[in-house]
């Protein structure tokens, strides 16, 4: 019968808002977006989305982008990196200092 129990979810009645998934990609997307535009590539990034595929798996959708615009991305990337890496240096030589350990 369609007013059972059993028959209220079934793929007509389904909704992406009943999935953790759906939010995880939002909040993904909405985490991406601002790091975009702390970087002024707001304007970069016009197919930008949070996404469900036929499974119910969340997706950030990233779309095409320029090639300057991958090249700036990378060139953030690889800032990035080093940076993290510089400071895990530091923080390696400083709890090497503490220590009273010379490198």
């Amino acid at each position: 019968m369609r007013d059972d129990p059993t028959h209220r979810h079934d793929a007509a009645t389904w909704s992406p808002l009943d999935t953790d998934d759906w939010y995880a990609a939002r909040n993904a997307t909405t985490a991406l977006r601002d790091a975009l535009l702390r970087a002024g590539l707001e304007k970069d990034f016009p197919y930008l989305r949070a996404d469900l595929n036929a499974f119910g798996h969340g997706l950030v959708e990233l779309g095409r982008v320029s090639p300057a615009t991958a090249e700036r991305l990378a060139e953030l990337l690889r800032l990035a990196l080093a940076a993290g890496l510089q400071r895990l240096e530091e923080t390696s030589d400083r709890a090497t200092e503490d220590r009273g350990l010379t490198k």
